[in-house]
Formats: C-alpha cells, structure tokens, sequence
C-alpha cells in the first residue's frame, strides 16, 4: 500500500520485516521468499538504487525456476522485472531477450487477453523506443493500450502509463498536435486515481511541461515543471534521476527566459 502511494521510506523496513520472516518461518527456498525478495528489489528500483535491486531480483528469478519450473506465470513476471531494471541501466541488450521471453510466456499460460500481456507488450515497446526503433515500439503501444482499456476499463493507472508511453513515442517524433490530448489525458487521469502527491503525476506534469517547452510555450511549461520538481523532490529525494532531469529541464527554461 504504502508502495504503491510512493510512500518508500514507509514500507522499506515492513518489505525487510517480512523477508526476514519469510525466510525464517518458510526456509530459504519458499516462493514467498521469492516474492518477498522481488518486492524489496521493486521498492529499491523505483528509488533508482539499482544496484541493490539487481542482485534480489537475480535471486528471485532463479528461486522462482527452481521452485516452480520454467512455465509459471511468476516466471514471466520475474524475467519482466529484470529486463526493466537493465532497461533503465541502459543496458538494452541484456533486456531484450528477457522481455521477448516473459511476453512470449505470458501469452503462452494466460493468453492473449491478460493484462500482463499488454503490461509485456508495453514494456518491449518501452526499449524500442528507447533504442530509436520507433516503427517498432508503435505497434506494440496501440496494442497495449487497447488491451488495458478492454480489460481494465478507462479509469486505471495502467491505461494513463499507456496514455503517457504513446504520447512519450509521438513528442519523439514532433509529431505534436498528437501528444498533447495523450499527456493531458494521462496527467488527469493519475491526479484522479493516484492523487496529487504520486511521483507518476510529477512524471506527467514533467513530460506535459516538455513538450509545451518544444514548442516555445514557456509560461505554460514552468508551472508544470515547478510542480513536478516539487513532487519529485519531496517523494524521491534530490538524488533520484526523475528529480535531477526535472531540475536540469527547468533550468534549461530558465536559461531561455533569461
């Protein structure tokens, strides 16, 4: 719960309080344990501290194979998971086939309409973007997107991240008038279901502000971005790199009023 408000420095100790009972009631080799060590290594990485994150989520990976074979939805899940954490490293490579086998063995046990299917979708689409292979990534956004709306409905925070990655695609390519309904529709969206303090609506209001930035639109972009660095600052820390790319966007705006 606390997670999943952003509140991080709250629920570190009870993700450590209940990994240390896990494995002391249930013995190391337990798929609690499993799951107790992905959640610890997700708090970690959504606090940019990947290097504390790597090494629980190579060990939940391989409990969860030994305990529960290679097919097994917590599989996919912890394939997933790695990948995200090398994606954000900037080591592509490593990500790539871990995405392309957690996407291939989610469709394989839950089928094509699942959500962790179009979450694996997003995802892969996520790295070709990243990597500049636009023509690639689009597809795969559109697909889940509409499969998020299908399965989840309009009003939850998975549709407003495909909202944002597809807008995200688009401002890469100037492809304006067609990012800005996306980024608008996104940021309410996260203000309605996550509240005004949640580091994914600093996110929007980031990404919103960059792009009226691309445009010229400065009085409507520093706002934005003076919110955003005020979110990010008080729920990540100064440190975090959402904080200091918001700082520096700022900052590059100012430089242009001046």
């Amino acid at each position: 719960l606390y997670y999943s408000q952003g509140r991080y420095s709250e629920a570190e100790p009870l993700y450590i309080q209940a990994l240390a009972l896990t494995r002391q009631l249930l013995g190391e080799e337990h798929p609690d344990v499993a799951s107790s060590l992905n959640n610890l290594a997700l708090l970690y990485y959504s606090q940019g501290r990947y290097s504390e994150a790597e090494p629980l989520y190579i060990q939940a990976l391989a409990l969860t194979r030994q305990l529960l074979g290679e097919e097994h939805p917590d599989v996919a899940s912890s394939l997933n998971n790695l990948a995200l954490l090398y994606y954000s490293q900037g080591r592509y490579s490593e990500a790539e086939p871990l995405y392309i086998q957690a996407l291939a063995l989610t469709r394989q046990l839950l089928g094509e309409e699942h959500p962790d299917v179009a979450s694996s979708l997003n995802n892969l689409a996520l790295l070709y973007y990243s990597q500049g292979r636009y023509s690639e990534a689009e597809p795969l956004y559109i697909q889940a997107l509409a499969l998020r709306r299908q399965l989840l409905g309009e009003e939850h925070p998975s549709v407003a991240t495909s909202l944002n990655n597809l807008a995200v695609l688009y401002d890469s390519q100037d492809r304006y008038s067609e990012t800005e309904p996306l980024y608008i529709q996104a940021l309410a969206l996260r203000r309605k279901l996550l509240g005004e303090e949640h580091p994914d609506v600093a996110t929007s209001l980031n990404n919103l502000a960059y792009l009226y930035y691309s445009q010229g639109r400065y009085s409507e972009a520093e706002p934005l971005f003076i919110q955003a660095l005020d979110i990010f600052e008080r729920q990540l820390g100064v440190n975090h790199p959402n904080t200091v790319t918001t700082d520096n966007n700022l900052a590059y705006l100012r430089d242009r009023l001046d």
